[in-house]
């Protein structure tokens, strides 16, 4: 019986670039992003520069967290205690919790079976709020052509939550670049790796200049080199708190050989992605999440579908596959585990019922795919899960 000996957690090595950068920054002492010799801008204003770039905004600020990134998007936008906010159903617990940190409430839409948002259902409830926190949850994108039109015509302002989609686009739009701020992350289990940290995009003088002033810049962005004129300060220095988010250089200094890569690191990922996708079609009692062809994907994870599979039998899939060295998540499990959690277990957000989220998610099983997995390993591990999914399967078929 075949066996996977690798881990689910390990991700690769910062680059020796990276560790050279950080290892300067640390001889310096300067670690504040504020904190800069003369005709050094730091790497933190570089990192905004090049990142900016990368996704073809105007501006950029980088922050402490993905989370924090969409707290202070929220705020940037006039989201304010009481406020209703739209936002997936499917998603991880950040973004509720980027709505709630605002004293915002959080209107759930419904997810359909490619895992992605409802639009039917965000046209129903379009009337509801002002704003929706997109979230391209593990890396599906819905129709952002028809996603964007139904909030326009309901004057709906769109944050993009692209945690999990740096390097993604739609229709060659970088995912993002739809909305009016897009969110991302470079947490450890992200695209660029700084442990924990995040950015903010926009094209947006205004949101932009409130959103550096959020993140703590005092009366120094102008030390900026991918933010607004100088006069878009000119009156929210008055009037915008300081909720202090800043990226430092350490991780800065980190980030940036890594996003010089990044191409090529999304070239990587969605080899190993299509091998598990591959090894994992046509098992019996199991459905391969459709990637339509308007999507660019970034396969650092793989998503299938249990479809109307019992609680035990499931748990039974996850048992087995672990033993074999697969690890696997489960989103629709009754408790929250780990990472995982779903709308309806989130009680600070008091959500309504969704039963067609419900029957979605309860067969949605989850899968990091780190690059220290090789094209082998993932063949291994597609082999691993289709022969448990179909051994369960089948005794389950027997005993009906």
């Amino acid at each position: 019986m075949e066996k996977f000996v690798g881990s689910f957690t390990q991700q690769e090595s910062i680059p020796d670039a990276g560790i050279e950068a950080a290892v300067a920054v640390m001889r310096s002492g300067r670690l504040h992003r504020y904190n800069t010799a003369a005709g050094d801008p730091g790497e933190v204003a570089l990192l905004e520069q090049e990142f900016a770039a990368t996704v073809g905004a105007k501006y950029c600020l980088a922050v402490a967290s993905g989370g924090y990134a969409m707290g202070a998007a929220l705020r940037a936008v006039g989201v304010e205690p009481g406020d209703h906010v739209l936002s997936n159903a499917f998603t991880l617990a950040p973004v509720p919790g980027a709505i709630a940190s605002v004293g915002a409430v959080p209107i759930f839409v419904d997810v359909t079976s490619d895992l992605t948002i409802d639009l039917d259902d965000l046209q129903t409830k379009a009337g509801q709020a002002k704003v929706l926190l997109l979230s391209h949850m593990r890396g599906h994108i819905c129709d952002m052509d028809r996603l964007m039109a139904i909030c326009d015509a309901a004057g709906i302002t769109v944050i993009e939550d692209c945690a999990h989609t740096m390097g993604a686009a739609w229709r060659d739009t970088p995912s993002g670049r739809h909305g009016v701020i897009g969110c991302y992350s470079t947490q450890t289990y992200k695209h660029i790796n700084s442990g924990e940290g995040g950015f903010l995009v926009s094209d947006d003088d205004a949101l932009m200049a409130r959103a550096i002033l959020l993140s703590g810049s005092y009366m120094l962005y102008d030390r900026h080199l991918a933010a607004p004129p100088a006069e878009a300060f000119a009156d929210l220095r008055y009037e915008t708190p300081n909720v202090s988010g800043r990226m430092d250089h350490l991780r800065a200094a980190i980030l940036r050989p890594q996003l010089a890569r990044l191409t090529s690191q999304v070239e990587k990922w969605n080899v190993r992605y299509r091998t598990v996708q591959a090894g994992l079609k046509n098992t019996p009692g199991l459905t391969v999440i459709h990637r339509p062809p308007e999507e660019t994907y970034v396969g650092s994870s793989i998503q299938v579908l249990l479809q109307d599979w019992e609680d035990a039998d499931i748990r039974i899939v996850l048992q087995r596959c672990a033993a074999r060295g697969v690890e696997l998540k489960w989103f629709g499990a009754p408790e929250p585990a780990a990472f995982t959690s779903k709308y309806d277990q989130w009680r600070y957000a008091e959500p309504t019922p969704l039963p067609q989220s419900d029957a979605v998610l309860h067969g949605v099983i989850d899968m990091r795919i780190p690059l220290t997995f090789s094209v082998e390993d993932c063949a291994l591990i597609a082999r691993i899960i289709r022969a448990e999914v179909s051994i369960v399967w089948q005794g389950r078929a027997a005993a009906e």
